[in-house]
């Protein structure tokens, strides 16, 4: 009876053996936990379609921040509801602005976490789009302008990072600028250089209040079928200045998240966005899939196509569950 030389069995065979051997090592230490700040003083409404998610005012931020802090989680990232909307989204700059007010206690509580913030209009803008309209359009070059701000902003209030989501031509370049003009060149930027426009944002637009109100962002955002031109968007922000890149949504486009880190040499995220989240959520509560080993598998499918930083809701549960490092 023959019987085979090559027995890759062998180290599969006990937990020790499967994590000397392991590719993929899957820690907390590139996670980054998403955060809706809303205006007031203790303020937190649970996200109906994101179980365990909060709208929360900056005191109650802080205090979970805390929590973030002790479970091993290094970031945030911190999106903003204004207290009124306008046409332009004019409350994205304003200095007593949820976010920048959430920033400000988090610095003068002194936590070892880095804050990265969310730059976009549509949570701020009466119509939820992410730039203003001029004719019915989206108009780019003066939605850039207004982006700019607000991240100078965020940038003094305290914040480490700042992340344009809104997918402008030439708002990178344009933050970059503003920031450094401003004497704020150790600031970064990670932009959203692919962010697609998905079906898999809808809960999150519950969170952040920020469903268009007439028509979709697909004149902005990229087209689902697409991916080699996430590569030329990628090679743009770069150019422009980015420091990090990221693809958006994660796990249907875990091809581009693999193109991008193959062809760029530079820190890759990847946003595990809400809908994914609750998705496994809701499937968990009905007692369908065993919650824990889903959420790990998805989170290390995202790490092993190339991010190495990955924005998740389920940071807290991941760094529980986590060795430590």
């Amino acid at each position: 009876m023959s019987f085979p030389i090559h027995r890759p069995r062998r180290l599969r065979r006990t937990e020790a053996l499967r994590g000397m051997v392991r590719e993929t090592q899957l820690t907390a230490n590139g996670l980054i936990y998403p955060m809706f700040a809303c205006p007031g003083i203790k303020v937190r409404k649970e996200v109906r379609s994101m179980p365990g998610i909060y709208q929360q005012s900056p005191d109650q931020v802080v205090e979970e921040c805390r929590e973030v802090v002790d479970l091993g989680i290094p970031a945030v990232i911190l999106f903003g509801l204004p207290e009124k909307k306008d046409e332009a989204g004019s409350q994205a700059v304003s200095v007593t602005g949820a976010v920048q007010r959430s920033i400000e206690a988090i610095r003068k509580a002194k936590l070892n976490l880095l804050v990265v913030t969310d730059v976009c209009l549509c949570e701020y803008t009466s119509h939820g789009h992410c730039g203003v309209i001029e004719n019915g359009e989206i108009a780019n070059d003066p939605s850039i302008a207004l982006l700019a701000d607000a991240a100078l902003s965020h940038a003094r209030a305290g914040a480490d990072i700042v992340a344009p989501s809104d997918m402008m031509d030439g708002r990178v370049a344009a933050i970059r600028r503003k920031l450094d003009e401003n004497k704020f060149t150790d600031v970064a930027i990670i932009s959203y250089a692919a962010k697609y426009c998905s079906a898999f944002y809808g809960p999150f637009r519950e969170a952040a209040d920020s469903t268009p109100q007439f028509g979709d962002r697909r004149s902005y955002q990229m087209d689902p079928a697409n991916a080699r031109e996430a590569l030329r968007e990628v090679a743009l922000d770069l150019e422009e200045g980015a420091d990090i890149i990221m693809v958006k949504p994660a796990l249907p486009y875990l091809d581009v998240i693999a193109r991008v880190h193959e062809r760029f040499d530079v820190p890759l995220a990847a946003y595990n966005v809400s809908a994914e989240f609750s998705m496994v959520k809701a499937a968990a509560a009905k007692g369908w899939i065993d919650e824990k080993r889903i959420v790990i598998e998805i989170i290390t499918s995202i790490q092993r196509s190339g991010a190495s930083i990955i924005l998740t809701y389920h940071a807290k549960d991941l760094a529980r569950w986590l060795p430590r490092c």
